[in-house]
């Protein structure tokens, strides 16, 4: 987080305020990895940050807003990390299997990463809470515009269907991987193994945006 930190009640924080701040955000993103956000409470987040209830809403108007307030940074911050995976990258013969893989790798990883955020983000989008339907899409759009112009130049030289959407197309693949990542440790119960996972969804990627298999 950059800029300037305000409490509730519009004063500017000093070094010590943000630093409690932080803390606090830090042991509800724990929490929230073993409890459902609405099951968090300010207590409990603020005895873990070896603090008080009152000084948590001075930083915090009530859990759901510090769940908001970590949502938006994974957004913010994810959004770029993720778009740097494609931004720029070769889709053509052995480069485009690694940037395929690359993609792939770094959506796994970054899923894992922040697993407990966007479990929250899906959960809050799904029940048709705008607002973190508004964080999702930021997180995703950068992504799925730099696959999308990639699709694009692979029409431009005849390998894709000139006919198919490629933003339809980039944002199918997106969601695959999103959908996938949340899901890693579930196919097991499928039969597949987590091992298995991550090949299958690089030739997915790849042929999504090639129209080929991986060299």
């Amino acid at each position: 987080m950059t800029g300037q930190v305000r409490t509730v009640d519009g004063r500017v924080a000093g070094r010590r305020g943000q630093a409690t701040r932080l803390k606090l955000l830090d042991c509800l993103s724990d929490m929230l990895s073993s409890s459902p956000y609405r099951d968090v409470k300010v207590i409990d987040v603020a005895r873990k940050a070896g603090t008080s209830p009152a000084t948590f809403y001075q930083y915090f108007p009530d859990v759901e807003g510090a769940v908001l307030e970590l949502a938006d940074t994974t957004a913010k911050e994810g959004g770029g990390e993720l778009d740097a995976l494609v931004a720029g990258r070769s889709w053509t013969g052995k480069a485009g299997a690694r940037s395929a893989e690359d993609l792939v790798d770094g959506f796994l990883a970054f899923w894992r990463r922040h697993d407990a955020i966007l479990r929250v983000i899906d959960l809050a989008a799904a029940e048709g809470d705008k607002r973190f339907t508004r964080l999702r899409t930021k997180l995703l759009t950068s992504v799925v515009g730099s696959l999308t112009e990639a699709i694009k130049e692979q029409q431009a030289k005849g390998r894709v269907d000139k006919n198919v959407s490629a933003a339809a197309l980039a944002g199918t693949l997106v969601t695959t991987m999103t959908g996938v990542a949340g899901h890693q440790k579930g196919f097991s119960s499928w039969g597949a193994k987590q091992a298995d996972v991550k090949p299958a969804l690089v030739l997915l990627t790849h042929l999504g945006v090639t129209g080929r298999k991986p060299a």
